[in-house]
């Protein structure tokens, strides 16, 4: 009998410096070349907010203090149940470099980053407070 599937952890960052938010051109699967947020899927025994750190970091270079939490999202795309956690982060050093699975890194104007993202739930958690 096989495992039923299951939702998977995965985390999210609005990364912002000044009036600019950091995005990622997405390099894989799922929404691969679109714009979105940094992030992934959590690891076994990692804490949400070590995840965050370390998805940033992998995806940009960029390193970050966490603000707060914004939201926790469903999306649900074919036979994949994402919940995703996101964060709020204060831009501390780096400069925007694509690695891990993202083909592009850089910060733009909030305005210019909602025209971005296709997603209207990233929209939401791009807007600020």
């Amino acid at each position: 009998m096989s495992e039923p599937n299951r939702p998977l952890a995965c985390v999210g960052v609005v990364c912002r410096r000044g009036n600019d938010v950091l995005l990622v051109k997405r390099g894989r699967e799922p929404l691969k070349g679109r714009w979105s947020i940094p992030g992934g899927k959590m690891d076994f025994g990692e804490t949400v907010r070590d995840a965050v750190l370390r998805e940033l970091k992998e995806e940009t270079g960029v390193n970050a203090r966490i603000t707060r939490l914004i939201d926790v999202v469903d999306s649900v795309m074919g036979d994949k149940h994402y919940v995703l956690i996101d964060f709020e982060a204060e831009w501390i050093s780096g400069d925007p470099v694509a690695a891990d699975d993202a083909d592009a890194a850089e910060f733009v104007p909030v305005e210019e980053a909602l025209k971005r993202v296709s997603w209207d739930r990233t929209r939401q958690v791009i807007t600020p407070a």
